[in-house]
């Protein structure tokens, strides 16, 4: 046999015996105290990563770093909306929504997967993965048994479980369990409803163990868990935690469902740090006493474009989220390992005795030399046709997701005082006769602004909006986006609206028309090009301008904002090309255009 045949032979024997590997059909179960793996205990050293927030070229390297830091198991999450962002719609193929593909990666790289499809998710994510159009009917109500909620809900259980079916480990695949809801016992108490979410999914075709997860408190536990399922806790930190869980749910395994490395960063807030210490004296408990754990997150990734989500537990606040999903996680934004990655990763080896496989390469990261940009006409010159209305509604009354909505009105009354935005969600400039009065924003708690006096008989009042995220936890979870009620002038309600919506979508932003500015009307937009002769990661720094959002070849990289804490946002290689790259920025308050550049990391 000569040694192309030999090679030939060796190369379909490794492929035979690879496929059969795969397709090798073991079993998981769930005990009285252990996860079940082929009859064995499992010890779950699980690390969660969201496709969604990765792009799609990076997934194997994610994957990677989460092995080689010791983890045998990746935690996923599905966004819904990510899926199916028109009614009956869905998409699991374009960009980075192929769940299966990314399922199958982490097969191949020999890892088991924890599904976690919602389908509310929480994670940070606008309405918590919930999608934005079934907010246009105004008596919606969600998480429970509410007739349209549910009907949407079953079309998205039906599509997803098509997608993912197949890679069960009951079918072969890697997917040990599949979590019923998230963390519902911090949010309702309807039983009914938790039950119907895991019939639905049965009803589909899920045959593997389910599992529930919830704050280690009774309430909690009593309102979320389900019988028969796996009570995971967010997270399970020492005795009492499991201890409490079992109690409140016996029978089954208990596991910390998520264990935190690192924690979120809202605007206007530092960046959250969390002591390291702290947390491998929880990991080396979960290690010591073979308790399977899950670390929320290994890699927190990006909320590319519009899809941060928020926070409020009050009426009047209101916490959105920054567009880096960083999380101070072990592998960084980029890819990167942290310190916090090497002390997990030595901790994991100590007390498993397992040697991990070496790191995959770094992806690198470039910088880029300054970049000028130009004025480029404003968000005045590009408006849309008007819709009449006789009072403000929220964009999802027209069909809106996200992004900006304009209400124009004649004021014909009063002309000047008091004006009040009541339910602002979230961010407005307001503007008479196209001069710039002021802000509104809605956690700033007043939600009056003073126009001044006018010598006009009947002024045009503009009210630029911009949604900033959906609220994703607890009960306000029903934050429709825009002027979601009325506006008044000294007491008087505003009738007779136009409204423009301005969703920002790459068809808005390929669009655009340049015009001639108005003095200092802002609202503009500005744009540049730039040469690369290679291409590699990089974070644009925005911390010349003011507010607003930046697209780079048509990707929109997300929000930038100056109150910080982020000023440098992410960009994957594969969004920039060699040759000609083109930005462009529109900023809410900016009047001049100022030069960016690209840098290395986050800070």
């Amino acid at each position: 046999m000569n040694h192309f045949c030999l090679r030939v032979f060796l190369c379909i024997t490794v492929l035979f015996y690879g496929l059969q590997l795969q397709a090798q059909k073991h079993t998981f179960t769930l005990g009285q105290e252990h996860f079940l793996l082929d009859g064995k205990p499992f010890h779950m050293i699980s690390g969660e990563m969201h496709p969604a927030r990765i792009p799609k070229e990076y997934w194997k390297h994610r994957i990677q770093m989460a092995k080689a830091m010791g983890c045998n198991t990746i935690a996923a999450y599905v966004f819904w909306n990510y899926h199916e962002q028109t009614p009956g719609h869905f998409d699991f193929r374009t960009d980075n929504r192929n769940i299966a593909e990314f399922i199958k990666l982490a097969q191949q790289e020999g890892l088991w997967v924890l599904l976690r499809p919602g389908p509310y998710v929480c994670a940070e994510w606008d309405f918590g993965g919930i999608p934005p159009y079934l907010l246009a009917q105004p008596d919606l109500k969600v998480r429970c048994m509410d007739p349209t909620y549910l009907k949407a809900a079953e079309r998205y259980i039906k599509a997803l479980s098509k997608e993912v079916n197949h890679l069960q480990v009951t079918q072969g695949g890697p997917i040990l369990m599949v979590q019923a809801e998230n963390e519902y016992g911090s949010f309702g108490n309807d039983r009914q409803y938790m039950q119907t979410v895991q019939k639905l999914w049965l009803k589909n075709g899920i045959n593997v163990p389910f599992y529930t997860a919830d704050g280690p408190a009774t309430a909690n536990l009593k309102a979320g868990s389900l019988p028969g399922a796996a009570t995971g806790l967010d997270p399970g930190a020492s005795q009492a935690d499991f201890d409490l869980a079992r109690k409140m749910n016996p029978g089954v395994p208990v596991f910390s469902a998520e264990t935190y490395p690192g924690w979120l960063t809202h605007w206007g807030e530092k960046w959250a740090r969390p002591d390291t210490t702290s947390l491998l004296k929880e990991v080396r408990f979960l290690l010591k006493n073979k308790l399977s754990f899950n670390l929320y997150v290994i890699h927190g990734g990006t909320n590319f474009g519009f899809t941060a989500g928020a926070n409020a537990f009050k009426p009047t606040e209101y916490q959105p989220d920054l567009t880096s999903y960083d999380y101070d996680a072990p592998v960084n934004e980029q890819g990167r390992p942290t310190p916090k990655y090497y002390a997990l990763r030595q901790a994991i080896q100590q007390a498993t005795g397992h040697t991990p496989p070496a790191l995959p390469e770094a992806i690198p990261a470039m910088e880029i030399p300054a970049i000028h940009l130009n004025a480029y006409g404003s968000v005045w010159n590009n408006l849309p046709p008007a819709k009449r209305v006789a009072q403000p509604k929220p964009m999802e009354a027209f069909g809106q997701n996200s992004g900006f909505i304009l209400y124009r009105t004649k004021l014909n009354a009063h002309t000047s005082g008091k004006l009040l935005i009541t339910e602002l969600h979230d961010y407005a400039t307001v503007f008479v006769d196209g001069k710039y009065v002021g802000h509104v924003y809605r956690d700033e708690g007043n939600h009056t602004i003073t126009l001044p006096k006018t010598d006009s008989k009947e002024p045009i009042l503009d009210i630029l909006v911009e949604g900033m995220g959906r609220i994703n936890f607890a009960e306000f979870m029903i934050d429709r986006k825009g002027i979601t009620e009325r506006v008044s002038l000294n007491g008087m309600t505003l009738m007779d609206w136009q409204v423009y919506n301005l969703p920002f979508t790459t068809d808005y932003i390929q669009s655009l028309k340049s015009s001639a500015e108005v003095a200092g009307q802002p609202g503009r937009f500005f744009k540049g090009t730039f040469e690369l002769s290679e291409t590699a990661d990089t974070f644009f720094d925005l911390s010349t301008y003011k507010k607003g959002v930046i697209y780079i070849n048509g990707h929109n990289l997300g929000r930038y904002w100056e109150r910080g804490p982020q000023t440098r946002l992410y960009c994957p290689a594969s969004w920039l090309k060699k040759g000609t790259n083109e930005v462009l920025i529109f900023d809410q308050h900016q009047l001049e255009a100022a030069t960016i550049s690209g840098k290395k990391t986050l800070e």
